[in-house]
């Protein structure tokens, strides 16, 4: 399954409520695609993905944009 998250309005910590509380419901082979503007989001996002060992890619979408794909 896919799930997608769009936080382009959304602010710090509300980003990272809501990703935590999509990654809980995944199943392996599920992802998560998220795209964030919010600065503090995207380095809070990073470093929870990172300290839980999350696979995941990155890229910007554009400036201020960055789209991250989880999978589980």
């Amino acid at each position: 399954m896919l799930y997608e998250y769009d936080a382009h309005n959304d602010v710090c910590p509300l980003p990272l409520v809501k990703t935590r509380v999509i990654l809980k419901k995944m199943h392996v082979g599920d992802s998560c695609l998220i795209r964030i503007m919010d600065k503090g989001s995207k380095k809070n996002i990073l470093h929870y993905l990172e300290k839980y060992q999350w696979q995941y890619k990155q890229k910007n979408v554009d400036k201020n944009v960055l789209e991250i794909k989880i999978h589980k």
